[in-house]
Formats: C-alpha cells, structure tokens, sequence
C-alpha cells in the first residue's frame, strides 16, 4: 500500500518512489483545473511526474462532498465515474470499502 500523502501533490509522488514506484492515485479538486492556470499548474505537474520515470498515474477530479453525497443518494449519482487502482467503475457500484477508501483519499490543490 502506498503511504499516505504528508504534503501536497508532489509529495505523494514522491511517497511512490518509497514505496513499489507503480502507481499513484491522485485525487485534485476540481477547483485545481479552473481556468486557463489551472491547465498550466496541471501541465507541470505531469511535466514534474514524466520527469521521475513514474509508471502509472490515475486522477479523480471529484470533490469529497459530491463523494459522500453520492453515497446517501446513489440515485443521483449513476454516472459517477472514479478511479480505483488501475480500472474505472462506477462509484455506486462499488463497496462501500472502496466507496470509503476513495473519499478519504487526499484531495489536492496544485
């Protein structure tokens, strides 16, 4: 498992090198990619990964209060889909272990 994030986006990539460098889950809000800055903080941010030879990076552009909301309400959320570790599903489909794991993933601001 890889360890929890202990600052920051480019930490948690750093925390993949630590440990089995295959894959990072990133979760951004999706106040992240607002705008024209945005797109560019986003750019370097995969520029700063394609530079550490990382293997597999995975997003979710989901807040956590949608997440959660489409927990209590999955009738309202049908088309959610999210990022696990390697494959997309649909967040209501999934167990509410995953469901879990998912929302209290670090959600962050580049």
């Amino acid at each position: 498992m890889v360890p929890r994030q202990a600052s920051g986006a480019s930490r948690s990539s750093n925390n993949v090198l630590d440990s089995n460098g295959s894959l990072l889950n990133v979760k951004l809000s999706p106040s992240t990619l607002e705008g024209e800055g945005g797109i560019q903080k986003l750019m370097a941010y995969l520029r700063s990964f394609s530079r550490l030879a990382l293997q597999h990076i995975q997003f979710n552009v989901v807040d956590k209060a949608t997440l959660v909301d489409a927990q209590v309400h999955p009738e309202n959320h049908r088309d959610l889909v999210v990022r696990v570790a390697g494959y997309s599903a649909m967040f209501v489909e999934l167990s509410r272990p995953i469901q879990d794991d998912i929302i209290n993933r670090t959600e962050h601001v580049l």
